[in-house]
């Protein structure tokens, strides 16, 4: 019997002492330089550029980034839903401001206010936090949904979703950058998101039954039909629809469980334009 205990406890010691690579909503308190340091480099990145006291300056910075998501939130949709909240209060900005085409640590600016975007390279832009803030929350995420993400860009928005939803895929039609941020997901321990690289115009057909959730985060100027016969009965689609560089509005577009769609305008937005396939216009019809 003696034998036993020294063998559980001697078990214990050892997955105490391993280096916690378990989602980050259980390993909150766990999140500090050294993990931060790791998960950087474990994912292909460079560290410097954040050191211990930057790093620190930032997470006495983050309290007031999650007031102003909870006001935003409460003025728009006159409560706080306490799963986006935490989402937010689990998933660490700071690894997700990078500049993957200079190879720059942005993390010691991280949780400014007011909110704005940030350039990651290659054309694309972190989104600022409450628009991200506010898509999630009128995305109205639950626990068994499925969600899809046309414009991966950082990572940061899919990295949200996968803390509510059952499982979030992303894809990135950049192949410089999605190639890179692919690896970011697995040292935070966000195996419940699945990345490619393709043309988010063409949806992610392979998954089978579709989506209860498609966010578009590019501007377009019009629906793609794929991503629209991906969308499950009951399911939301958020998508900015305008002209290029110049003011869009935010729509969103449901399935009733009759399979009937219906859409409604809702704020006015600017995001950079989606490419690809949507940039080719459609054959005119013979006469």
């Amino acid at each position: 019997m003696a034998c036993k205990v020294r063998a559980i406890f001697s078990l214990l010691v050892l997955i105490l002492a391993a280096p916690c690579m378990t989602p980050l909503g259980a390993q909150q308190r766990a999140w500090e330089f050294p993990v931060y340091q790791n998960a950087m480099r474990g994912s292909g990145r460079e560290v410097s550029g954040v050191d211990e006291s930057s790093f620190l300056s930032a997470q006495k910075r983050k309290q007031k980034y999650l007031d102003e998501i909870r006001a935003m939130l409460v003025r728009n949709f006159s409560s706080a839903d306490p799963v986006v909240m935490k989402a937010f209060a689990e998933v660490p900005r700071e690894y997700f401001m990078y500049n993957y085409e200079a190879g720059r640590n942005m993390g010691q600016s991280v949780y400014e206010v007011p909110a704005r975007e940030w350039k990651i390279g290659y054309g694309s832009v972190l989104t600022d936090y409450l628009m991200q803030a506010y898509m999630t929350a009128k995305a109205k995420p639950r626990a068994t949904d499925v969600s899809l993400e046309v414009g991966t860009g950082s990572g940061f928005q899919s990295s949200i979703l996968s803390r509510i939803v059952k499982k979030a895929y992303t894809i990135e039609i950049i192949t410089s950058l999605g190639d890179k941020v692919k690896n970011i997901f697995g040292p935070l321990g966000f195996e419940d998101v699945e990345s490619r690289v393709g043309d988010g115009f063409f949806g992610w057909p392979e998954v089978e039954g579709g989506f209860d959730i498609i966010l578009v985060t590019a501007q377009a100027p019009f629906v793609p039909p794929a991503l629209l016969s991906q969308l499950r009965k009951g399911g939301r689609m958020i998508i900015p629809i305008g002209q290029p560089w110049k003011p869009q509005f935010l729509y969103t577009f449901t399935k009733d469980a009759q399979g009937k769609v219906h859409s409604q305008r809702d704020v006015s937005t600017l995001f950079i334009p989606m490419t690809g396939q949507i940039q080719t216009p459609p054959p005119r019809p013979s006469r």
